[in-house]
């Protein structure tokens, strides 16, 4: 694991890298406007995917590394992760534009302008909770390549019954909720839960090419 500072027109970024041996694709993931890189599927995901040949970019955007705790606006987001494109294309393998819920919003919106291999949608916020008609669907279905959404079973801002049709895989996290978090009474763990997540993004890396 190695830390990488970039500097974007949004102010200094943090790139944290869990290197595969045998790398053959870029998995970059940021977080949500509400937490950090320490989310439980971020870090799910940086443990097991090495080991599937994808080498995981935990991205932190300008606003955390700076200590904030609102994040700025979506155009600065996106402001933010044009400028680490560069440091994450560096190694020269396709990349994996991801992200959990408006960093999913994030990967989306420039998918393709900076020529994402694919896209990843960890907790995609379809809607704001209870605002079904203030949809976001439109980031989704513009992304313009293969494109993966895990949406918990009972997220708040978008159950996977409430994605349009469109051309995306859609996964589902049984009794999940926006931090992908399962009741205690739930038919599964907390652990099985994060393993349904790697398991099924290390299959779909694995059709990428």
């Amino acid at each position: 694991m190695t830390t990488q500072t970039v500097g974007t027109a949004a102010g200094d970024a943090r790139i944290t890298w869990h290197r595969a041996e045998r790398a053959r694709l870029v998995l970059a993931v940021s977080h949500g406007a509400g937490g950090g890189i320490e989310a439980r599927d971020l870090q799910a995901l940086a443990r097991a995917l090495p080991a599937h040949g994808v080498t995981v970019a935990l991205v932190e955007q300008p606003w955390r590394v700076a200590g904030k705790k609102l994040a700025p606006a979506p155009k600065t987001l996106d402001a933010g992760w044009r400028g680490l494109w560069p440091a994450l294309a560096e190694p020269g393998l396709p990349v994996v534009s991801g992200g959990r819920s408006a960093g999913a919003r994030v990967a989306c919106r420039t998918a393709p302008e900076l020529g994402a291999h694919a896209v990843l949608a960890l907790s995609f916020p379809l809607h704001p909770p209870g605002r079904p008609e203030r949809s976001r669907a439109g980031e989704l279905l513009g992304a313009g390549v293969p494109t993966l959404v895990v949406q918990g079973g009972n997220d708040p801002f978008g159950r996977p019954e409430e994605f349009p049709e469109g051309d995306f895989e859609l996964a589902e996290v049984p009794g999940g909720d926006h931090g992908f978090a399962v009741p205690r009474r739930a038919d599964l763990t907390q652990e099985e839960a994060l393993e349904i997540i790697c398991d099924r993004v290390a299959a779909w890396t694995g059709t990428l090419g």
